[in-house]
């Protein structure tokens, strides 16, 4: 595929220095691309245990491991605050992203290596802010809706505060990736030879630099609201509580895309090479990441169809919030016609690949239910969104990042972990998933609201299956935890090309050089055409 690869002779890995300084001060994408990896993974376990303890509270209708409400809402503020803006967001865009993107096209770095640096540092300190707001965290929920926001006396500003400050990493980590794709792609790399992770990332870099800005503005204007007086959202000082609604949601509905694109372009790596088939609509699921993105700027609204909105515009919404299922399909489709008659080999990261498509497709379909006008006025705010949501965002993204953590392990440390110990956690992680979260569908469905620490006593019998569930699923990624640390420190040592991969990432040793490549490598070929040759 391209000539060019830093040999064995020349070969220094770029885990070779260590100590602190090394890795504090680097400016290698791979480097910042590990920090990344590893700090959100301690977010994602935090996030984990929080979940857990919800889950246990829920075994009963009444209190008993809270003493208080206010401690589920604090718990609960906790989960989806570290979830989605500490995890979920920046977990596959700055971790993979920043590792994988240069090797892909074939560049030494990205195009701004120290700002690379320096949007690590800012989410840090972002994530230091939130730690310090665990002394006396929030009890809004990860939306942080107004009126009760303001009104509060817990920590709602420190939260909002930690989250503003992560709003510029992710500005300059999508700006650094636009700018690394346009200009530093190898020679032969054209457009239509792009991995398809790369198109997925490059649109979602364009949502990170569009959607995030009105997300930080909106938290600045409830922190000044809040500390200041000044009346915004405040219907008495001539605000509007829906205002915030609209600006959240302007952001937080692209941002759901933010989360997913990047797992769309991992499964669109490891579904070809495990089917040793050419990718099906190749330009068809390239174009359809960037139809996602313009499109996901448009349905906030139907996040508010119990708002008080105009008939009209919930009608226009609800259009559209249907129009962006069409692209997401034609990426399932193609995903499923790449299969068909592939010589499917069953790896643990194609395990993941292959619950992605199921679980994805089901919270797809559950979205459209709530996209109806009718039928969301009576799920809305009931278990059935927490299913619904938890399908796109775990059996989605997570599903797609534990996929990536096991594809790309090899490259990642020049190790190799137990296969058999994998394909068993994903097991568990699959069926303690569903166990969690199905229920939920039917509980929601009969009427039972989300958020609330206590319940009929009609739900406690899905309550209770979906807890043991959970414990399913936290067994499954303790052990896919435990099985992936050990094989960094394992003697098992990986072939150079484990999958017989055509991506220009895998033409090189593992772990990558200091530097990727000996000379810049010229792309003669198409990263997918298993078969062909």
């Amino acid at each position: 595929m391209a000539n060019g690869i830093a040999a064995d002779s020349t070969y220094e890995s770029y885990l070779a220095k260590k100590g602190f300084t090394a890795w504090a001060l680097t400016t290698d994408h791979k480097r910042i691309g590990i920090m990344y990896l590893i700090t959100i993974s301690f977010f994602f376990l935090l996030a984990g245990v929080t979940a857990l303890l919800m889950r246990y509270e829920l075994l009963t209708p009444e209190l008993d491991f809270f003493s208080t409400t206010t401690q589920y809402n604090v718990a609960f503020t906790l989960h989806g605050s570290l979830m989605v803006f500490f995890f979920i967001v920046p977990g596959i865009a700055a971790s993979l992203g920043n590792f994988l993107i240069p090797l892909m096209i074939g560049a030494r770095d990205v195009a701004f290596p120290r700002l690379n640096l320096l949007s690590y540092w800012v989410y840090l300190v972002g994530t230091v802010i939130l730690m310090t707001a665990l002394a006396q965290p929030a009890d809004t929920g990860w939306t942080f809706y107004t009126p009760y926001s303001v009104e509060t006396g817990t920590n709602v500003i420190l939260i909002t505060l930690g989250v503003f400050v992560l709003g510029f990493s992710s500005i300059l980590t999508g700006m650094n990736f636009i700018v690394t794709v346009h200009k530093l792609r190898a020679p032969g790399m054209t457009w239509n030879r792009l991995p398809l992770f790369i198109w997925a990332s490059y649109a979602t870099a364009i949502l990170q630099l569009l959607a995030t800005p009105v997300v930080g503005i909106t938290l600045l204007l409830l922190i000044m609201e809040k500390s200041l007086d000044i009346g915004f959202f405040d219907p008495a000082k001539g605000g509007d509580p829906i205002l915030f609604q609209n600006f959240f949601w302007f952001y937080s509905h692209p941002a759901v895309y933010i989360m997913v694109i990047p797992a769309f372009g991992i499964i669109s790596e490891i579904i070809p090479v495990f089917a040793r088939k050419p990718i099906f609509g190749y330009r068809a699921i390239a174009y359809s990441s960037f139809a996602i993105a313009i499109i996901s700027f448009f349905v906030w609204l139907h996040h508010m169809f119990v708002s008080g909105i105009s008939e009209t515009a919930a009608a226009i919404f609800s259009f559209l919030t249907m129009l962006v299922a069409i692209p997401t399909a034609i990426k399932v489709f193609n995903w499923l016609a790449t299969l068909y008659k592939g010589s499917i080999e069953f790896h643990s990261s194609m395990l993941y690949a292959l619950s992605f498509i199921f679980l994805f497709t089901i919270g797809g379909l559950t979205g459209v239910f709530l996209g109806a006008l009718a039928v969301d006025v009576h799920l809305h705010d009931t278990y059935f969104v927490v299913a619904h949501m938890h399908y796109v965002m775990i059996g989605g993204t997570v599903m797609g990042f534990f996929g990536a953590l096991h594809f790309w392990y090899p490259k990642w440390f020049g190790k190799t972990f137990n296969e058999l110990t994998a394909k068993a956690s994903w097991f568990l992680v699959f069926v303690g998933f569903n166990v969690t979260f199905f229920p939920q569908f039917f509980m929601g469905y009969q009427g039972m609201p989300r958020r609330y620490a206590t319940y009929p006593e009609q739900f406690q019998s899905a309550h209770v299956l979906s807890t043991y569930g959970s414990w399913i699923l936290g067994l499954g990624i303790f052990i896919m935890t435990v099985n992936l640390i050990a094989g960094i420190f394992s003697r098992k040592v990986p072939e150079g090309n484990p999958y017989k991969s055509l991506s220009l990432e895998w033409q090189m040793p593992s772990p990558p050089p200091h530097n990727n490549f000996e000379d810049i490598p010229i792309v003669t070929d198409w990263t997918y055409a298993y078969g062909k040759k």
